[in-house]
């Protein structure tokens, strides 16, 4: 059984453009890309609430599995729990402060930066790849996919449990999400 897929990002086209749109604002344009750090568990009411005001957002969400039982319960969960990525105004940013679902907002310094951030965090989980959450990166080899479903995908080589793993992080969280990936695949930025 499979609980449904909830719309993670509007609008759809937010990541499609080679370019940064949206990421910076001109001059006289108040719109900036927000982090909001929701209350337990509120990430998906959040975006329902943003999606129906016609609010840009993004929310990575993975797929999980879990036995219950004898049955297997799929899901889709936050890949970075607690956060909702939105790109709007100050007014846009009160309504979604008047949801109550809300911690905090966080204005978010660099938006260019998180939208290719962002970006390829979307294209790593449009690969459907097994990820595993990563958070509190340190330093490592800089790489770039060079072939496969990946490539293009820029992150950063890591060893766990023996494996070597792309780490494709949001340097704004200073969390991200890992793939298994052969060493072969990659070249060196």
């Amino acid at each position: 059984m499979a609980i449904p897929f909830e719309p993670n990002l509007y609008p759809a086209t937010l990541f499609e453009q080679t370019e940064v749109p949206l990421a910076i604002p001109s001059p006289g344009d108040d719109c900036r890309w927000w982090a909001l750090y929701t209350r337990a568990r509120q990430e998906k009411a959040v975006a329902r609430e943003l999606l129906g005001a016609g609010v840009h957002f993004y929310l990575p969400l993975i797929k999980k599995s879990a036995m219950y039982g004898s049955r297997r319960l799929s899901s889709y969960t936050p890949l970075f729990t607690g956060y909702v990525f939105m790109h709007g105004d100050g007014e846009q940013r009160v309504r979604a402060l008047a949801t109550n679902r809300l911690s905090r907002v966080l204005e978010v310094p660099d938006g260019a930066r998180l939208w290719h951030d962002l970006r390829q965090i979307q294209h790593l989980i449009a690969t459907g790849a097994p990820l595993t959450a990563e958070s509190r990166l340190t330093p490592g080899t800089r790489v770039r996919v060079c072939r496969g479903a990946m490539e293009g995908i820029e992150g950063t080589i890591i060893s766990r449990r023996g494996q070597t793993r792309l780490l494709v992080h949001v340097d704004f969280l200073q969390q991200g999400a890992s793939v298994e990936i052969d060493d072969l695949w990659v070249e060196p930025i």
